[in-house]
């Protein structure tokens, strides 16, 4: 039986960066707040299932302010079920590629060693002083069935390169991500800034079930409650067991996580999209209809497109180096 795991709705996913991005035109308090530091966050698979509410107030604001940017994602054509991942990838050479561009589905994957060479040898000064202990904190690998709602090439090819292992600088982090999962890195720099302001302490998603281990209702600062999604990438406790407490404590965990499930459904396994409420054919190749699941659960309905806006929104300021963004 294949497994569904719900993801976050957009009036229950307000960020900390929301709030600093658009201030005074939230009218509802944002969900998400930073965790003491130390606290581990968790790991989960938020991204899958029916998306709850309808979408916030900043989200309409930002779409209202912005009628041309409607529409389905840019991203690759439409493409078949790709095949599984070749070993190895681009060979190791000088300090490597400038700048880290969607690779098409089925592509030969750098490993996340070629990485982290290519990503050190250009380095990015920190500037979210507040992640430094999570950056030191290397992830591990996830269990068996990790990808387990997919298709089953998921759970053989890309779940097993799931292990969190680099250290670095915040922007360092991301970009090694985007290496390891051959995404556009302006992509992931922008959803992170989306999903909390780049901050690993970020805690969101507040419920009264679905607690991790230690974080029972109350245990962080919530009567009643406890956040579900952790981390840069809110990762979601809920529907990513496996990976916890890696996503939480280890900033190069949660990101590793997040964009191991962004691969999976551009890589085509994530045929369940089509059974489940959707516009048009989920397929392979589609790099922002998979941004937009990640938030919705769903495949280019309303809620995923307004949140594809709100994150090329910020890829087209390039938010993460602007005077504001800047903690460190």
């Amino acid at each position: 039986m294949r497994v569904m795991r719900p993801s976050r709705g957009l009036a229950t996913r307000r960020r900390a960066s929301v709030a600093v991005a658009l201030g005074p035109l939230l009218t509802v308090a944002a969900c998400a707040t930073a965790a003491p530091q130390g606290q581990a966050p968790a790991a989960s698979h938020r991204h899958h299932g029916t998306a709850r509410g309808r979408p916030g107030p900043h989200i309409d604001a930002l779409a209202a302010a912005e009628p041309g940017a409607a529409g389905a994602g840019t991203g690759t054509a439409a493409l078949p079920l790709a095949p599984a991942h070749r070993s190895g990838g681009p060979a190791s050479s000088g300090p490597g590629p400038a700048y880290f561009h969607t690779l098409p589905p089925g592509a030969a994957l750098p490993s996340g060693a070629q990485c982290a060479r290519w990503v050190r040898a250009q380095p990015i000064a920190e500037n979210k002083g507040m992640n430094r202990a999570y950056n030191r904190a290397k992830g591990e690998p996830v269990g068996p069935g990790f990808l387990a709602g997919d298709a089953p090439q998921a759970d053989q090819v890309i779940a097993p390169r799931i292990n969190g292992d680099f250290t670095g600088t915040t922007g360092e982090i991301l970009r090694w991500a985007a290496c390891k999962w051959g995404i556009d890195q302006d992509i992931v720099f922008a959803q992170a800034a989306v999903e909390s302001w780049w901050r690993q302490t970020t805690l969101g998603d507040w419920e009264g079930n679905g607690c991790p281990p230690g974080h029972g209702p109350g245990v962080d600062g919530k009567p009643g409650l406890c956040p579900q999604s952790w981390g840069i990438l809110q990762n979601r406790y809920p529907y990513e067991q496996s990976s916890w407490p890696g996503i939480a404590d280890s900033t190069a965990m949660n990101a590793d996580t997040g964009y191991a499930i962004w691969r999976s459904c551009f890589d085509g396994y994530e045929t369940w999209l089509n059974t489940v409420e959707h516009v048009g054919t989920y397929q392979a190749g589609d790099e922002w209809g998979c941004v937009g699941r990640w938030f919705a659960g769903r495949w280019h309905t309303a809620p995923a497109q307004q949140y594809i806006r709100f994150v090329k929104k910020y890829l087209r300021e390039r938010i993460w180096t602007q005077p504001d963004f800047q903690e460190p």
